[in-house]
């Protein structure tokens, strides 16, 4: 009986002692999970040129574009001139009902020929009346004041004739005349209107030189001189073209606020005719000029700045570096500040990255299988060359 009561009363001690144990086991605090290693891709910071340099759209136009219309009112009765039509130098483009002004000439017509009756009749009688003089039959007098008819009747002969060729001239205003030849670029009236002298109806664009016409900011233009060069490419067959600056705007656009700058092209083959073209003035490109350039991947946003993520080498852990944007080139971030050569920085993947995180750097799988075959046949030719020289060796007696 007393053996039982010691053998039981060992299993209830161990059984507590256990249970004690286990408790503390409980209570103890779980292991913190490591942190994973990451692999990150990496680049190293280095000098490279700026390739890149500001463009602007712009749109080939001419030199000089005429506004025609005609010199005097009236109806419009029909209209030759089409948009796009090649046109030249005295083609009829549209007409004017030229009847009033065909009723006007004739009656200028007739005013003239009332003027010369006038006139010869007055001629006939100074004629007369000089000969008369001549006998002592007149006085001096008299034949003065028909010297003064015959003059007057002569400037009233005079001013018909004037009125009979500006009538004419008239009628001939009725029709419009190309005085150029070019290209219709515009069309501002139909027929039936009934415009004033002067209002435009056909817009015009004479042949000769080009002009490429494009806008720039405020910012700009005081780097931009008549003069300077500008290299225009085209859209459409990508042609380069060199080209100077003809002329700058004094004033800004009241609606863009931007300066209208003019470029004359130096070259026989010129865009077609409203083409649209890419400019680069020289004054504004920076291409040539070292700095350093990252991928837009290799940057993140922090707090109210641009920052990135820089490998220790020496602890192969990654820390937040500030840097400071300048513009960009192509698809690329120009840093203005930040950065040294040298410096290894992760190009992508930023966004799961913290600081003072332990790296590897990443390697192609390419790159990878490349290291295991240079191994391979480097271990592959150190044995053969351990086996050939094993075979030379004499046998030992």
């Amino acid at each position: 009986m007393p053996k039982m009561s010691s053998l039981r009363l060992s299993r209830i001690t161990l059984s507590l002692a256990l249970a004690v144990v286990l408790a503390l086991a409980g209570c103890s605090p779980a292991e913190q999970p490591q942190e994973p290693v990451r692999s990150v891709k990496v680049l190293t910071v280095g000098m490279d040129n700026f390739q890149s340099g500001h463009e602007f759209a712009g749109e080939v136009r001419p030199r000089i574009e005429s506004r025609l219309g005609f010199r005097v009112a009236g109806k419009i009765i029909r209209r030759q001139a089409e948009l796009g039509q090649r046109v030249n130098a005295g083609q009829v483009l549209a007409q004017l009902d030229p009847q009033d002004y065909q009723l006007a000439a004739d009656a200028a017509r007739a005013q003239l020929a009332a003027a010369s009756t006038n006139r010869d009749l007055a001629a006939a009688d100074y004629k007369r009346y000089a000969a008369l003089k001549d006998q002592n039959f007149i006085s001096g007098a008299e034949l003065e004041r028909r010297e003064t008819t015959l003059k007057a009747a002569q400037a009233q002969f005079d001013q018909a004739k004037a009125q009979l060729a500006s009538q004419g001239n008239q009628t001939g205003y009725t029709t419009l005349v190309a005085d150029v030849s070019g290209v219709v670029t515009a069309i501002e009236a139909e027929p039936g209107q009934v415009v004033t002298a002067g209002t435009p109806i056909v817009r015009i664009a004479q042949d000769g030189p080009r002009d490429v016409v494009f806008s720039v900011p405020e910012d700009k233009v005081t780097a931009i001189k008549p003069g300077s060069d500008v290299t225009v490419r085209g859209w459409a067959n990508s042609s380069v073209l060199a080209g100077k600056v003809r002329e700058v705007a004094a004033s800004a656009d009241p609606v863009t606020r931007t300066y209208s700058v003019k470029v004359s092209l130096d070259a026989a083959a010129t865009p077609a005719l409203g083409a649209t073209v890419s400019v680069s003035p020289r004054a504004l490109s920076y291409a040539g000029i070292p700095v350093i350039k990252l991928p837009t991947s290799a940057l993140r946003k922090e707090g109210q700045g641009t920052a990135v993520w820089v490998v220790d080498k020496a602890t192969m852990t990654v820390k937040s570096q500030p840097i400071q944007i300048a513009t960009a080139d192509g698809n690329e971030a120009v840093v203005a500040a930040g950065l040294q050569p040298g410096m290894l920085v992760v190009s992508a993947g930023v966004h799961v990255l913290s600081p003072g995180q332990k790296v590897t750097l990443y390697q192609e799988k390419n790159a990878q299988s490349a290291a295991v075959a240079l191994q391979e046949a480097t271990k592959n030719v150190a044995s053969a060359a351990g086996g050939a020289q094993a075979a030379t060796l004499p046998a030992a007696k």
